[in-house]
């Protein structure tokens, strides 16, 4: 199973909270086989003791060391907000939910961060069309 499928990727969620985003981003990881219900309480706990905030537009929402038993599957939920959220004061256009199996997630997380560090890709990814287009922009995650 890829860690970032087409399904798994949204351009019009409906989100307009850090809590709102983080449950978006876990049922979609829910709905893509990769982890339990649960994972969304051990995304929360781990916004409670650290934000996720990544810089550049980017929110990494993850579980806690503790929620193993809630991962399935290794796998990544993307959602692009048209309107920025607020995320303990920084403006969020791109909620990434992960979770990794095995602790596959730093490779994964590695991945992401290259992406977003250039800012000339965080640009191409908001100005990509569709989802179809930032699976393109973001399919390296997969290899």
């Amino acid at each position: 199973m890829p860690v970032l499928a087409l399904e798994q990727i949204t351009t019009s969620p409906t989100a307009t909270t850090k809590e709102e985003a983080i449950q978006e981003a876990a049922d979609m990881l829910v709905a893509a086989g990769a982890v339990t219900p649960d994972y969304a309480d051990a995304m929360r706990e781990r916004e409670a003791s650290v934000s996720t905030y990544m810089g550049n537009l980017l929110a990494i929402p993850h579980g806690t060391n503790e929620s193993k038993d809630s991962i399935l599957d290794s796998g990544l939920s993307v959602a692009r907000y048209e309107t920025p959220l607020d995320w303990d004061g920084n403006p969020v256009k791109f909620v990434i939910g992960i979770a990794g199996k095995d602790g596959g997630h730093l490779e994964i997380l590695s991945k992401i961060a290259i992406v977003f560090a250039d800012e000339d890709e965080v640009a191409k990814l908001e100005a990509a069309p569709d989802a179809a287009a930032i699976l393109e922009l973001l399919g390296d995650v997969n290899e």
